[in-house]
């Protein structure tokens, strides 16, 4: 089973963030077979880290709560919340297998909250080739649809929202991303 895990960083931790880098690494290390995607997110200045994520696969949404909550920084206070959902890879790679390569263009994880109709659960014509992850939020069963996530080259944070179907979700939420670890 594949889990969208997005921890979201408290104002001010950078220091706490950076004294616990290699704990946090060395931790990721362990699930390096598992995981799909992983890495920063940044505020618009594109220094500030605002948060991590990590798509990985796992046997259960237990296995994924463990993954969550056991992580480093986020038992030291880093992170203010965390979004873990169930989701499922429709470009049925990871992001190392990405064509574009991990740095060239400007990177992106787009988040689509839904109610109602699932929408873009299929892979959205036109944006294939941009397309680093991509996939629907589901309930922990699989059963609902939650939203939609995306990992996304973009010349900019609008262009990137346009890969979700406007006027399908509650909340789009963009922030600048780059590809993490030291995979």
């Amino acid at each position: 089973m594949e889990f969208l895990c997005y921890h979201r960083d408290r104002p001010d931790s950078l220091p706490l963030r950076v004294k616990l880098v290699e704990d946090h690494w060395s931790y990721m290390d362990q699930y390096a077979d598992s995981l799909i995607a992983r890495g920063p997110t940044f505020a618009d200045d594109g220094e500030t880290p605002t948060g991590s994520i990590h798509i990985v696969d796992l046997p259960d949404p237990t296995a994924a709560r463990a993954f969550a909550f056991d992580e480093p920084n986020y038992q030291a206070g880093v992170y203010r919340d965390v979004l873990l959902r169930r989701w499922r890879n429709l470009l049925g790679r990871t992001m190392w297998d990405f064509p574009g390569g991990p740095t060239a263009g400007s990177r992106y994880l787009v988040l689509g909250f839904g109610t109602g109709p699932a929408a873009d659960i299929e892979l959205p014509c036109g944006h294939a080739d941009e397309l680093i992850a991509y996939g629907p939020l589901l309930s922990d069963d699989g059963a609902a649809w939650l939203g939609t996530a995306a990992l996304v080259r973009a010349p900019d944070a609008e262009a990137a929202r346009g890969v979700l179907t406007h006027g399908q979700y509650v909340d789009i939420e963009v922030h600048a991303w780059e590809f993490g670890g030291r995979r």
